[in-house]
């Protein structure tokens, strides 16, 4: 149940352009991950709607490739 770093990151890159994505695997296993997104995208949304969008992305892998993940947000306003 591991998932490359690099494919997390595809996927939100794609999800979410022109922000800035920062995903660290904390135990070095490609299984437990903090996960920061900060992006336009969220402006006028809800700490928990901001997670649902970032969960969305994801949601296909986690119990499956994906085991723990940690999501930090913060809009950004430029």
């Amino acid at each position: 149940m591991n998932i490359k770093t690099e494919k997390i990151l595809t996927l939100l890159k794609n999800a979410f352009p022109n922000s800035k994505i920062n995903l660290d695997d904390y135990k070095g296993d490609q299984n437990h991950y903090y996960l920061i997104v900060e992006s336009k995208l969220f402006f006028n949304k809800t700490k928990i709607q901001q997670h649902q969008m970032v969960y969305n992305v994801l949601k296909n892998m986690i119990g499956h490739e994906l085991h723990a993940i940690s999501i930090k947000t913060k809009v950004i306003n430029k």
